[in-house]
C-alpha cells in the first residue's frame, strides 16, 4: 500500500472496522517486504511457488511455448550452474542461442542446488529467446546419502588426492554426478519435457545449428547423441565395470540387441576399455533414462556407493547404458556440431561442413582422432553392421 493511499485517509473519519483493517493491511505489507528483502527470488519470481524453494521445491517464469507455427519437438536447453558462474554461464548461454535457439527458440531450464541469485535471473532473462525457468534441486537428489559410510568415502577421497586425480577429494563434484547420472530427469521442471540438450558453463559452440536435432533424433529414432568421447580416469570408477557385468547378469533381458558393446569393450565384455561419451554435451532422449532398463541400472549402481566411495562420473554411467540398452544405430554422432570443452574441442570433419556451417573452430586442434580419443572404437563398430 503506497503512501498516497494513506494521505488520502482522515483519521478523524475511520471507523473502527476500518482503522483495523488498516492495522492488518500495513502489518502485512510489511511482513511481505521483510520476506521480500530477505529472498529475492519470491521478490522478483512472481509466482507463489517461490514461498516453498528453500524447501527444494523449482521456481519457473515464462511458462509457455512461442506460438509461431514452427514444428518443435517437447524439449529443453538444460544447464546446472552455480550463482558464482554467472559471467561463464551467460558465455555458454549467448553462444548457444547465437548459433542454434535465437531462430528455434527451445525453453531453458537452469537448476541449481541453492536458489538463484536476482542477478542470475535478470542476466539469463536477457539473454534467452525461448521460455525460461529457475529450479532448485531438492536436497534429497543432490546430498551424499546417510547410508554411505564417510569413513570409506573419506578414505576414497583421499586415495584419489593422492593419486592427483581431478575432483578426487571433492564430494560436491560427486553429488553432481550421481544427481546427473540418476535425478535430474526427475525434476519437476524436466517432467514436462522428453528431449534436453546439456549445456554446462564456459563452453564454446563454433558452427552454425540451422537444422533442429531435436527433431533429428525424434524423427530418426535416436535416442542419445554426443560430439567428444575421450577414455576415462580408471582409479575413479575401479569397480563400476564389475558392477554392470553383475547387473547384466541378473538382467540379460534388458541388453537390447545389436549395441554398441564393442565400443566399450575390446574383449567381449570381460573388461571395460574406458571409452565414454563426455556428457558435458550430450542430446538425449529423457524417457530412455526414465525407463525400465536405466531405471533398474541406477538403483543398482547407486546402491553400490561407488559415486562416492569411488568417484563414478555420469559420462561413463550414462554411455555404458546407453551403449547396452540401445541399438547402436540409436546413438548418433553430432560430426557437424563444433564444440568445445577446455581441454578438447570437436570440429566438424569435412571442409565442406564447416564452410556450410559457417564453423569457427580451427580443424587441426580437433580432438576427434588423437590418442585419447576414442573415436575410432566408436567407427569400427559402425563398419560392422
Amino acid at each position: 500500500m503506497s503512501p498516497t493511499v494513506f494521505a488520502n485517509l482522515r483519521p478523524s473519519t475511520l471507523t473502527r472496522t476500518t482503522r483495523y483493517v488498516l492495522v492488518a493491511l500495513c502489518a502485512t505489507t510489511i511482513l511481505l517486504s521483510i520476506f521480500n528483502f530477505t529472498h529475492n527470488h519470491y521478490a522478483n519470481g512472481g509466482s507463489l511457488l517461490g514461498l516453498s524453494e528453500d524447501l527444494g521445491s523449482p521456481v519457473f517464469t515464462d511458462w509457455h511455448t512461442p506460438d509461431d507455427g514452427r514444428r518443435r519437438a517437447n524439449a529443453t536447453l538444460l544447464m546446472l550452474a552455480r550463482n558464482s558462474e554467472l559471467d561463464s554461464a551467460a558465455a555458454s548461454v549467448r553462444e548457444l542461442e547465437d548459433k542454434f535457439n535465437r531462430e528455434f527458440r527451445y525453453p531453458w531450464v537452469f537448476l541449481n542446488e541453492v536458489p538463484f541469485s536476482a542477478e542470475f535471473q535478470e542476466r539469463m532473462k536477457g539473454l534467452v529467446s525461448g521460455p525460461v525457468h529457475f529450479g532448485v534441486i531438492p536436497a534429497r537428489h543432490w546430498y551424499q546419502p546417510d547410508w554411505i559410510d564417510e569413513e570409506k568415502a573419506t578414505q576414497g577421497r583421499n586415495q584419489l588426492v593422492e593419486a592427483d586425480i581431478i575432483y578426487g577429494g571433492s564430494v560436491s563434484y560427486r553429488n553432481m554426478c550421481r544427481f546427473n547420472s540418476g535425478f535430474f530427469y526427475k525434476h519437476p521442471f524436466l517432467q514436462n519435457y522428453r528431449w534436453y540438450w546439456r549445456v554446462e558453463p564456459d563452453v564454446h559452440f563454433y558452427c552454425a545449428v540451422d537444422e533442429d536435432p531435436f527433431l533429428y533424433m525424434e524423427d530418426n529414432d535416436k535416442h542419445y547423441g554426443f560430439t567428444i568421447t575421450p577414455y576415462e580416469f580408471e582409479k575413479t570408477i575401479k569397480t563400476l565395470w564389475n558392477a554392470t557385468k553383475e547387473f547384466i547378469e541378473e538382467n540379460p533381458h534388458l541388453v537390447a540387441p545389436n549395441n554398441s558393446l564393442g565400443y566399450l569393450s575390446d574383449d567381449g565384455g570381460q573388461t571395460y576399455n574406458l571409452c565414454h561419451f563426455w556428457s558435458n554435451f550430450e542430446i538425449a532422449d529423457m524417457e530412455f533414462w526414465r525407463g525400465e532398463a536405466y531405471s533398474a541400472y541406477f538403483d543398482h549402481l547407486d546402491a553400490k556407493g561407488g559415486f562416492y566411495y569411488e568417484r563414478w562420473g555420469d559420462a561413463p554411467v550414462h554411455s555404458i547404458a546407453a551403449s547396452l540398452f540401445l541399438r547402436k544405430d540409436q546413438i548418433h554422432f553430432f560430426d557437424e556440431i563444433g564444440y568445445a570443452h577446455s581441454p578438447f574441442t570437436h570440429c566438424p570433419h569435412g571442409k565442406g561442413v564447416r564452410q556450410l556451417k559457417q564453423c569457427t573452430c580451427n580443424p587441426w586442434i580437433n580432438f576427434d582422432y588423437q590418442g585419447y580419443s576414442c573415436m575410432r572404437q566408436w567407427e569400427r563398430i559402425h563398419r560392422h553392421k
